[in-house]
């Protein structure tokens, strides 16, 4: 049989007594090289490729472990399966150090060998097919259910799948998928827009609805404390639901965590959705109670979210709650985070406490400008692991266990998505008209509806009227407005750009965790 399956260097000083095992395995279709000893196996490793290391721990000169730790200063990530006679946890304990694969304590049978050869050397390999038919398998699942009537959780549960699939292909990029998923993705979209724009109307005038901005508080928030427990409401700005699930793998190691979802209103941007979560109103509802608010929308000013306190405060006070003492705090930079960490013991005692946190939205501005950032992060994947990075390292990460050691229940969410844009469309508009890429609002403004929502009458979508005969246009899919003057100067900063306050899946669905310490 022709060895294919993989080049293993064996190290033990009874070598000459494993010879049934070596014969075995190089029958399964491995080519198998011997040592007797450690200094004999760092020289073989350093001349040749081996994809795994089968290691004796109580060899003449040095052992094992030394061997291992010179290994790893040659070749840091060589899989080693440390096989053994002995049974003591101190070196278990050693070897766990050294980041082997497996442990095994002899005597040991060829066929069990043979299956953690395997599972180390061809895992990875075996993983790929493995996704590769489950995602070809999924694909017509999907492909078939969207051309049913699908409900708003059934919505969720396709999106929710995508995403899941994004973070495998991520970890095996050469599987050839991407294209085939994204494409999926851009026809769930056209799909889902359908879906939306045909029920946002009614569930913004109903209480039978999926849950939207609006309902976030009174529907995880208040319930919590209204049983006495300690809450963090966590917003953070443009948190998409793949970006969150790179990071559930560590919540899930310090909390119980349950995953929901909500959609954001219209335009899934900040003035509307995240004011929308903090105050419990809609926008026409909103800027009738604060005018203050209405001014600002109508200057579109630089900062539309300046009354989220007061907004948190009163949603309390109408719910009964006003005796809860609620502390909110805005985090745009890493020095804010780090002093709000530093002081977290002062918070111990607070009903509600209330974080925003500006970082994944403010790495989406500024890669639009930076075009060293879009070598950083030039896509949905790398944007994912920028991500990761940042919420690892970061003041958040620190925060949640020590909430955790404080027994909050934490709750974290995001007031909308970012989507990848692609299709630039000319609008018409007057010189009233804001500046949003996604979504505008204005006098006469035109676009084709296949491109955008177009809404002549904002009462329809519980929507303020802003200037004189106010119009808003909300973009569909993966569309970002243009004007007709510097088109193509806009055109190519703006295309492949992270975006929102349009209609799409990763703009809208939003996830809702809740985590109580396990």
């Amino acid at each position: 049989m022709t060895n294919s399956r993989g080049k293993i260097l064996w190290v033990d000083d009874e070598i000459d007594h494993l010879k049934p095992h070596i014969l075995f395995l190089e029958d399964k279709g491995f080519s198998i090289s011997t040592a007797t000893n450690g200094a004999d196996a760092v020289i073989m490793v350093k001349e040749n490729n081996f994809q795994l290391i089968l290691m004796d721990q109580f060899m003449p000169g040095q052992d094992g472990i030394q061997t291992i730790e010179e290994f790893n200063e040659i070749r840091p990530n060589l899989p080693v399966i440390m096989i053994t006679k002995s049974e003591e946890e101190w070196l278990m304990d050693e070897a766990i150090s050294q980041k082997i694969s497996q442990f095994l304590i002899k005597p040991v049978s060829p066929s069990q060998i043979f299956m953690a050869c395997k599972q180390v050397i061809e895992n990875f390999k075996i993983r790929e097919e493995k996704i590769t038919s489950g995602y070809l398998k999924e694909f017509q699942e999907i492909e078939e259910s969207i051309r049913n009537n699908l409900d708003a959780d059934e919505w969720w549960n396709i999106y929710n799948r995508l995403s899941k699939w994004q973070i495998n292909f991520d970890e095996h990029k050469d599987i050839g998928l991407n294209n085939i998923l994204s494409e999926q993705i851009h026809t769930c979209n056209r799909e889902f827009v359908k879906f939306f724009q045909g029920n946002y109307s009614n569930w913004i005038c109903n209480s039978d609805r999926p849950n939207l901005s609006v309902d976030v508080v009174p529907n995880f928030v208040i319930p919590k404390l209204k049983d006495d427990s300690k809450v963090c409401l966590i917003v953070i700005d443009a948190l998409r639901n793949d970006q969150f699930l790179t990071i559930l793998p560590e919540l899930g190691q310090y909390f119980n965590v349950e995953v929901d979802y909500q959609m954001s209103l219209l335009p899934s941007a900040t003035p509307f959705s995240r004011n929308a979560i903090f105050s419990g109103l809609f926008p026409d509802e909103l800027c009738a109670k604060y005018p203050q608010q209405l001014e600002l929308m109508k200057s579109d000013a630089p900062s539309l979210n300046k009354y989220e306190s007061l907004f948190l405060e009163d949603q309390l006070k109408r719910n009964g709650l006003s005796s809860k003492k609620m502390i909110y705090k805005k985090i745009n930079i890493a020095d804010q985070g780090d002093r709000l960490l530093r002081n977290i013991s002062d918070y111990r005692q607070t009903n509600l406490l209330s974080v925003v946190g500006n970082f994944v939205d403010m790495l989406a501005h500024k890669r639009a400008e930076s075009d060293v950032l879009k070598e950083i992060v030039p896509d949905e994947a790398g944007y994912r692991l920028a991500i990761r990075t940042w919420f690892e390292n970061s003041w958040l990460y620190s925060m949640l266990r020590e909430l955790k050691e404080n027994n909050f229940t934490v709750i974290i969410t995001s007031d909308h998505g970012t989507v990848r844009v692609q299709r630039g469309v000319l609008v018409g508009a007057d010189r009233e008209t804001s500046s949003g890429v996604r979504y505008k609002y204005g006098r006469n403004l035109n676009s084709k509806e296949k491109n955008a929502l177009i809404i002549r009458k904002p009462s329809d979508y519980r929507l303020p009227e802003l200037v004189h005969q106010t119009n808003y246009l909300v973009a569909k899919d993966d569309v970002f407005f243009l004007y007709p003057n510097q088109q193509h100067r806009f055109e190519g900063k703006l295309k492949e750009s992270f975006q929102h306050g349009g209609i799409s899946m990763e703009e809208i669905m939003v996830p809702v965790v809740t985590m109580k310490g396990n």
